[in-house]
């Protein structure tokens, strides 16, 4: 199979459109379940296909790809008062001009829920716990970690979707109005294990750890408090607050606070044994546990138009201000890598400071067709993630043109990594 360039991507998909435009659709935008007037079914299936055009920031190379993704999710009720759940992601990866592929399988959830009452229910086993009412970055989704194994979209919604769950333990009860839930995930493996069909354990559950979560709504305010813990970590508490500002704007905040380590502390320790360079410089970190704040506050407005505008503040107390995010750049370039690899697992922002944009415009110009734009902006060094989409919605059928554009200087956030320009072209089936 021949790669694609970009133009003739571009081309193929303006050119399908007009020629499929009278078909019926109400499919959701990125990774979200279709919205049909079908009977719900207890299953979903989709397979999409991608291509995909890079250009390489160091030397301008292009290179091509192609992905193949198969997405399952299984949710049934089995007997009364017994549900079962699963859900899975295969990503079939090929290179070209590369060597070797990657293939990568995603076992996002996998668990039995039991409701003996209609305010009682206990699940067990491997659980997508998703917290946050911000919508780029989420302080209070402690169980985010080390949850992502192959990014297909920078999207959030895709990021929270397309991870695994957490092997655990929870009980919820329920009111009108409210709930409150304890979960508890125990340590089952040492250490990550990447291995294309791996359950990878190791990055999910690599420790014990606990959490509380109650809500309950109150009027145009629905407040939410989280409190989290384990072996080797301090409590935390989480706060989730949204309401109507008036009938078009919803405001948000998020926050998460305790007594942590920086990020940088936490990357250089866990690594510290190999090498002593990264050792000597967590040596000057390793005590530098205190109180330390995560927020992201923003509102969304939507018009009358379908358009959806959000606009968010996010505020890591454990990342690198200014000052020490310049040092770190101009010292280890070992000490750098590793720092940017553990935030990445982490799924924090490197600096302390950060904005984010998102826009979706529904119905843009013709029925069935969505437009979306993000903007992730560092606001330490100035650098930026942009991503936009273009997806047509058939009834079974979405076709989409993804761009992707990382701008920055050559060790800043966004500026160091190592695609300057992605564009994809992807096709979606639904069973």
């Amino acid at each position: 199979m021949r790669p694609y360039p970009a133009l003739s991507l571009v081309l193929a998909l303006a050119c399908a459109m007009p020629a499929l435009a009278s078909d019926e659709a109400a499919l959701s935008i990125a990774d979200q379940a279709t919205m049909t007037t079908e009977e719900p079914r207890d299953w979903r299936v989709f397979v999409e296909g991608a291509l995909r055009e890079t250009s390489r920031r160091a030397t301008g190379a292009v290179s091509h790809g192609a992905r193949l993704s198969i997405d399952l999710r299984y949710d049934k009720v089995v007997t009364p008062g017994l549900r079962a759940v699963f859900a899975d992601r295969l990503d079939l990866n090929r290179y070209y001009g590369a060597p070797g592929d990657g293939n990568i399988n995603t076992l996002k959830e996998a668990y039995l829920s039991w409701q003996p009452q209609p305010d009682r229910i206990a699940d067990f086993g491997r659980i997508n716990v998703r917290s946050g009412s911000a919508v780029g970055y989420n302080p209070t989704d402690y169980f985010k970690v080390g949850a992502l194994r192959s990014v297909s979209s920078v999207d959030p919604a895709s990021l929270r979707e397309n991870r695994q769950g957490s092997a655990m333990l929870r009980g919820q009860a329920l009111w009108d109005g409210g709930s409150v839930s304890a979960l508890y995930s125990p340590k089952l493996a040492d250490r990550p294990n990447s291995g294309a069909y791996n359950l990878d354990l190791g990055s999910t559950n690599q420790r014990d750890r606990w959490l509380v979560t109650a809500s309950h709504k109150f009027g145009q305010f629905n407040p939410q408090l989280l409190l989290t813990g384990g072996e080797g970590q301090s409590a935390q508490v989480g706060l989730n607050l949204s309401g109507l500002l008036n009938d078009s704007t919803v405001a948000f905040v998020e926050w998460s606070g305790g007594r942590s380590r920086s990020l940088l502390s936490q990357a250089l320790l866990s690594q510290a044994l190999l090498s002593q360079v990264l050792l000597s410089q967590a040596l000057g970190t390793a005590d530098d546990a205190r109180l330390r704040n995560r927020v992201a506050a923003g509102v969304t407005h939507t018009t009358a138009s379908n358009i959806s505008l959000t606009a968010e503040y996010d505020y890591n107390g454990a990342g690198l201000d200014k000052a020490e995010w310049d040092a770190l750049r101009r010292g280890s370039l070992a000490a750098y890598g590793r720092y940017r690899t553990f935030a990445s697992i982490a799924q924090d922002p490197a600096t302390r400071h950060n904005l984010f944009f998102y826009a979706t415009w529904t119905d843009a110009l013709i029925k069935h067709f969505d437009l979306t734009a993000m903007l992730r902006y560092d606001a330490v060094d100035s650098s930026r993630l942009q991503w936009l989409e273009a997806r047509y919605h058939w009834t079974k059928v979405d076709l989409a043109l993804q761009a992707q554009v990382n701008s920055g200087k050559a060790t800043s956030n966004f500026g160091a990594l190592r695609d300057r320009r992605i564009t994809q072209v992807l096709l979606r089936y639904f069973f």
